[in-house]
């Protein structure tokens, strides 16, 4: 494969133009119009198709097309219904990388290479979750003894929470043992990093998804080692440790103390929002901001800014090279015997690193890294710097270290906007005012016309890049992103994130207060654009929930238009456009169920869900609503319109008339089995309901479920798929399976009675 910034060898086209290792020109680009009259047409486009596809399959153009295959292997992982054998997994990874290395001098090594890397994206996976496998709580647990290390803690808006590592655990009537715990306090009652504790807990088993195709954060918190969740009952009470933790241990308590120190720092100088932003700038900790203020950052499209990622590294490394090398260029022996540049790069790669260790190092600041991490080793090497290679780099990197980043949205929405932005760079900067030789255009460069176009050419292609994600994550667009993004970004890059560095530098000689006010000037222009974008008409794009086929389909658009070179790549924008209209066809469904049997929604004749609820988990009827790309306020009384309750439980008509009921009592199921069309309870229902039945069984089997018309009956999709059993998501041992499809019970297949009749018995004599 070809090297970044060597000479690339010229393929001939169909016509003798040449097709270019690197980005064609714009002239090489149209080579091959139409077809010129006599020419038969269908052998002249295969020709030119293969002559593409010739040109796509050159020297340094499939490299980056192997971080994609090893990222496929791992959605096919996270897609298997059970855990696959790890022996039979790696063995047959080796097999298959030996064959590609044996056919690296055939025509169909470019295939095998790319079998082997979904092998080992597959193998990948599978190894790490075998290597962190650990205890998962099934069911709720009250009143646990827990004693241990606290590892995290994290300062939220209303209370505080933190992760412990036990040590010791006792539960009446159970003995299972948990390797980490997360636990939520009373704000300000959280205990330090580091500390040996005891308390008493209440633990819950991790959240499940709230609706079939939702986010699963049962995953999440597995590879975080958390088996469960919960909130502390009582006080704590730090106790000498048995031993000393460990050296990840310590160092956690370490960057704990450092983070706590600069947000004293900051808080010192600044207050409120202000506060927690510029600390979660500079720590990674942004649970602290306010509802409003969160929401507005993300509505208006500046919630990239709260989450260390590219931008911030990148604004890191850029001050920390330029400041270096303008230091050293004010020594004239430096300047001109020493390779300054490099050793700019090299000090901006150590600040890079320990803003990552600062951060937190989450998914995002990883990647960001990483791929920082790449480009400034290019310059230390005389190598171009921002490069598809870089990209692809950076991302097996990352895969590789966290397979499980790939299901992330930060991952997901992180990739494809740098993926814009580095077509941009080899694309759109060379074209961009490429020919000043009008003095208008001159002067427009001159007043920062060119850095005004590269900041909305940015800004909209990584809007564009990460819609498809951030709809089908968060069911919503920023149609003023472009907006938000000019108004408030120019301000961050040249006033807030150099004003926070310069901050860190000047706080160990107590001369950063003025720094941090600074920040705040700045922190409050971005709020006050994110306040007003968020205000703007039609500022919050709802989208319907869709599954995950329509977001491969939109990813492999975006791939095709950003990788390819050659016309091709507008093969992207047809699947791309196809994926939207897949996706914004999808079906809602007509019924939601939670995964505990307390919340129902019903859509009703007005098209609407109606709520039937005996729980107030506002959380959920939000992601419920967002799915729905219903506007409803969570807590309004008009999504119970409809509903009829009393105390043994509610009903509420679907759009055909038939009768849902939530069952709250045993009491309520004699009437509802015999009246409803669908009975939902908590608990088991008789065998003889004549209704069609959601009941506790099914429930603890399939989880949450959503139900569509068939028929007389229903269609059903489970968060557990019939036969599904993931370590983060194991099956519900004895509970039976259950039919995909709910029928009412005189129409529904009957179970055959394996028990011997008497005159079955009379014949055996």
């Amino acid at each position: 494969m070809a090297e970044p910034g060597r000479p690339q060898r010229v393929s001939q086209g169909i016509a003798g133009a040449p097709i270019a290792g690197t980005w064609p020109t714009g002239r090489t680009a149209s080579a091959g119009g139409f077809v010129p009259a006599g020419f038969d047409v269908w052998p002249a486009i295969v020709g030119r198709l293969r002559e593409w596809a010739k040109a796509e399959a050159g020297a340094g153009r499939l490299f980056p097309w192997v971080p994609i295959a090893f990222g496929c292997g791992i959605a096919l992982y996270f897609a298997a219904d059970h855990e696959p054998v790890l022996w039979v997994v790696a063995t047959t990874t080796v097999a298959l990388a030996l064959g590609a290395v044996l056919l690296r001098r055939s025509r169909w090594f470019a295939p095998a290479i790319m079998i082997a890397a979904v092998a080992a994206g597959f193998a990948m996976a599978t190894w790490k979750t075998a290597r962190i496998a650990h205890t998962v709580l099934a069911r709720p647990l009250y009143s646990v003894s827990l004693s241990g290390f606290v590892e995290t803690r994290d300062i939220r808006e209303r209370t505080d929470r933190f992760v412990l590592r036990v040590t010791a655990m006792e539960a009446q009537r159970s003995d299972v043992k948990l390797e980490r715990v997360r636990l939520s306090v009373r704000k300000g009652t959280a205990p330090d990093v580091g500390s040996f504790v005891q308390l008493k807990a209440r633990l819950m088993p991790p959240l499940a998804p709230l609706r079939p195709g939702s986010y699963d954060f049962s995953r999440d918190m597995f590879f975080q080692g958390i088996g469960a969740s919960g909130f502390v009952m009582g006080a704590i009470t730090a106790v000498a440790p048995p031993d000393a933790g460990g050296l990840q241990l310590r160092y956690a308590a370490v960057m704990q103390g450092l983070r706590d120190a600069i947000d004293a720092r900051i808080r010192a100088t600044l207050d409120g929002d202000n506060r927690a932003i510029a600390t979660a700038l500079l720590t990674g900790r942004r649970d602290a901001i306010t509802t409003p203020v969160n929401d507005a950052m993300f509505i208006s499209g500046l919630g990239h800014v709260l989450s260390i990622s590219g931008y911030h590294m990148a604004v890191v490394a850029g001050v920390v090279f330029f400041a270096v090398r303008a230091l050293l260029a004010l020594i004239p022996g430096l300047a001109v015997g020493f390779a300054i540049k490099k050793w700019s790069a090299a000090a901006a790669l150590v600040a890079s690193a320990f803003y990552l260790l600062l951060s937190g190092a989450e998914v995002a600041t990883q990647r960001s890294f990483f791929m920082t991490a790449v480009v400034l080793i290019a310059v230390m090497v005389d190598r171009r710097a921002i490069t598809f290679r870089t990209l692809a780099v950076a991302a097996l990197i990352v895969l590789a270290v966290a397979p499980e980043a790939l299901v992330h949205p930060s991952f997901q929405m992180s990739f494809a906007a740098t993926l814009g932005l580095v077509a941009l760079v080899q694309i759109g900067m060379p074209n961009l005012f490429a020919s000043p030789d009008h003095s208008t255009t001159a002067r427009i460069a001159l007043w920062g016309g060119r850095e005004i176009a590269m900041l909305f050419m940015a800004s909209m292609i990584a809007g564009f890049a990460t819609t498809s994600y951030a709809a089908f994550h968060f069911h919503r667009v920023t149609p003023y992103g472009v907006l938000a993004n000019l108004g408030a970004m120019p301000v961050v890059s040249a006033l807030v994130m150099p004003a926070g560095l310069l901050g860190l530098l000047a706080a160990p000689f107590g001369l950063d207060g003025v720094f941090w006010w600074l920040m705040g000037i700045g922190i409050d222009w971005m709020v006050a654009v994110s306040r007003w974008v968020a205000a703007l008409p039609g500022a919050i794009g709802h989208v319907s929930a869709f599954g995950t086929a329509p977001l491969i389909a939109a990813s492999l658009g975006l791939v095709l238009m950003g990788l390819l070179r050659t016309p091709l790549r507008w093969s992207g924008a047809i699947v791309l456009v196809a994926a939207i209209v897949w996706g914004l066809s999808v079906r809602q469904p007509d019924i939601l169920i939670a995964g505990d049997g307390q919340s129902v929604a019903v859509r009703g004749r007005d098209g609407q869900l109606h709520l039937i609820r005996a729980s107030k988990d506002s959380f959920l009827l939000k992601e419920w609503l967002a799915a729905d790309a219903d506007s409803r306020d969570p807590g309004s009384v008009a999504l119970a319109d409809g509903v009829s309750c009393d105390e043994s439980g509610c009903v509420t008509p679907l759009a055909d008339g038939r009768i849902v009921a939530l069952a709250l009592r045993i009491d309520a199921l004699g009437d509802d089995c015999s009246r409803a069309a669908l009975v939902v309870t908590a608990r088991s229902a008789p065998p003889d309901c004549g209704a069609m039945v959601v009941d506790r069984p099914r429930l603890v089997r399939q989880g949450a479920l959503a139900l569509t018309p068939r028929g007389d009956g229903f269609a059903i999709q489970a968060v557990k798929a019939r036969g599904a059993n993931r370590p983060w998501s194991p099956a519900a041992a004895g509970d039976g399976d259950f039919e995909q499809t709910l029928m009412p019970r005189s129409a529904a297949p009957r179970s055959k009675d394996a028990t011997p009749s008497d005159a079955d018995l009379q014949a055996d004599d």
